[in-house]
């Protein structure tokens, strides 16, 4: 009786409206793995309801760059050959972060100028690789703490700050047209972290860095998706900056109760509504299509059902709730 369930909520999918039918004037995006393409309800359902796809994983450095002769782009390559297929467009996703860094690139802290080439080099050939194939890219990942100073990284350490601004330089020269982007998380309200981030992009664009926007990944706990969120993002646009919202997802306690699960549906509605209120707000990316291999729980035991769709493939309430907005 359930494979009957799923696949007539399938069919039903296809012959109505979809989430990425429903507006034009932001994109309705998706993180996706080319591990799970193969399951039949996640590539249906992550190809039909989203016009815009993100790379879990396989854009990042350490997937790409694990050989240090050889770049590996072929598991991009399954994404981006899976978003032609659905007419998505495709957010780049991410040069510098440092939970994504090649063991042998790690070895390099003790030679800054050495870890400055392979850095340059690492983001030369996947901007020159990508090359116009993709709208926007997150050049650089979490550069800020939670007090608001630049967190202590393998790049930090080694080359302060100026790693920041030569990223961002480095892509556009290989890459003009995509829009580059600085992202992190839990700065969506006002607080010290976000203002660190508004003054260190302030400091950037004095410097005539080209940075195009900033992401605000949006991974909440339910009930608590700040209410000053488009306020927050519009002070970021009035610096000429797009905004977007990169990581959405909204985990609770375990197991879900309708409680959580209603607020919940809020919570996502409030989300979308922010980036409506801003009119440099360029997407909501929902960070996976199930919770069946959302990353919430291996992250945070005990809490997880933080996406549109449960382990079953069948939409929940926030789902609906995101549809009325889009309507």
């Amino acid at each position: 009786m359930k494979v009957q369930i799923i696949v007539l909520f399938a069919l039903l999918s296809l012959c109505s409206a979809r989430l990425r039918d429903r507006t034009t004037r932001i994109k309705i995006g998706v993180a996706l793995s080319h591990i799970h393409l193969p399951q039949p309800m996640y590539s249906l359902l992550g190809g039909s309801e989203f016009n815009s796809m993100t790379a879990e994983w396989q854009m990042k450095w350490d997937p790409i760059g694990n050989d240090p002769n050889t770049p590996n782009f072929a598991w991009a390559e399954e994404l981006m050959s899976f978003a032609q297929r659905y007419n998505q467009q495709v957010r780049g996703h991410t040069h510098i972060w440092h939970s994504a860094v090649p063991t042998w690139v790690q070895a390099l802290e003790s030679n800054p100028a050495e870890l400055e080439r392979v850095m340059v080099q690492h983001i030369t050939s996947t901007a020159n690789h990508f090359r116009g194939r993709c709208y926007e890219w997150d050049v650089v990942n979490e550069v800020i703490e939670g007090d608001g100073s630049i967190r202590n990284t393998i790049f930090s350490r080694a080359l302060n700050t100026t790693f920041i601004a030569t990223a961002f330089r480095i892509h556009r020269a290989a890459d003009p047209a995509a829009k580059l982007f600085i992202n992190d998380y839990n700065i969506e309200g006002v607080n010290a972290k976000s203002n660190a981030l508004y003054n260190l992009v302030v400091s950037l664009l004095a410097q005539g860095v080209p940075i195009d926007g900033v992401g605000f990944q949006g991974h909440f706990i339910v009930g608590q998706v700040p209410s000053d969120f488009a306020a927050n993002m519009q002070r970021f646009a009035n610096l000429g900056l797009d905004v977007s919202i990169t990581e959405l997802d909204v985990r609770m306690n375990m197991p879900p109760t309708a409680a959580n699960l209603q607020q919940q549906a809020l919570d996502y509605q409030n989300a979308f509504r922010a980036c409506y209120q801003v009119s440099r707000c360029t997407g909501v990316t929902v960070w996976g299509v199930t919770d069946l291999y959302s990353w919430v729980p291996s992250t945070f035991p005990g809490q997880g059902a933080a996406l549109l769709f449960d382990e079953d493939y069948n939409a929940k309430p926030a789902y609906y709730a995101v549809e009325s907005i889009l309507n």
